[in-house]
């Protein structure tokens, strides 16, 4: 008969997986709506989810010198996929700038950001890395696709811009973490409080503007024409 530990463990380890295929998705949204907006065809749609998807844990997983992990599952490749060719289909009747406009986009991106992150420290202790370098990774697995999709796109990333917390909740939620596991407090509030201070920090930069300074005061937005300053894009 299984111990009580043993089925909590059982019951987080389902649960990371379910939340790495919600995280899947939603980094996939974002990746797709990027094409949109770069008016590339179906493959291009594809591409941008799919990188996005898999970009920050194949980097993590190469540093860590371990499987890659959609070599070994590829159905996160194939969520992927599938996830960017319904949102091209989609955008033939309800266009990507639509999608901007009720922040689907931006919610989705924070959900993955803040699954990926978790689940991305968590790997990287997982296979020995020390608390440290586990938070950069769990950072790296959050954002290194989103940096991965703005260079196909011919972008600046937009974790490189903007001035909106981006990178720093990465970081808030991956030293949360590393921070509650030094304090040896129980599994389920290690998993949970860092994804609950990664959204926290993420939504309230998207919805009060608050952000780091960017270089040179204003915020400009490098797409706009002329260099107008940026009211809607927000990065960091």
């Amino acid at each position: 008969m299984a111990t009580a530990p043993e089925i909590l463990d059982s019951a987080l380890g389902t649960m990371r997986i379910a939340l790495e295929y919600l995280g899947t998705v939603a980094f996939a949204i974002s990746g797709a709506v990027a094409a949109g907006r770069k008016r590339m065809d179906l493959v291009g749609a594809v591409v941008l989810a799919c990188m996005v998807a898999i970009g920050g844990g194949t980097m993590r997983d190469v540093i860590l010198d371990v499987p890659v992990f959609w070599m070994e599952s590829p159905s996160f490749l194939v969520v992927g996929a599938l996830t960017g060719v319904a949102v091209a289909l989609l955008a033939r009747w309800h266009p990507p700038d639509r999608l901007e406009r009720f922040r689907i986009v931006q919610a989705s991106d924070a959900v993955g950001l803040a699954v990926f992150v978790v689940v991305g420290t968590g790997i990287a202790i997982d296979a020995g890395a020390s608390l440290m370098v586990a938070a950069v990774l769990g950072i790296l697995t959050g954002v290194g696709g989103g940096v991965i999709r703005d260079m196909l796109a011919n972008d600046v990333p937009d974790v490189l811009r903007n001035g909106q917390f981006y990178a720093t909740a990465a970081l808030a939620g991956a030293a949360s973490y590393t921070t509650l596991l030094w304090f040896d407090v129980p599994r389920t509030v290690v998993f949970w409080v860092p994804i609950v201070v990664i959204l926290a920090v993420r939504f309230a930069s998207i919805k009060f503007g608050w952000g780091v300074p960017t270089v040179g005061g204003k915020r400009v937005d490098v797409d706009a024409p002329h260099g107008h300053p940026d009211i809607g894009h927000y990065g960091g």
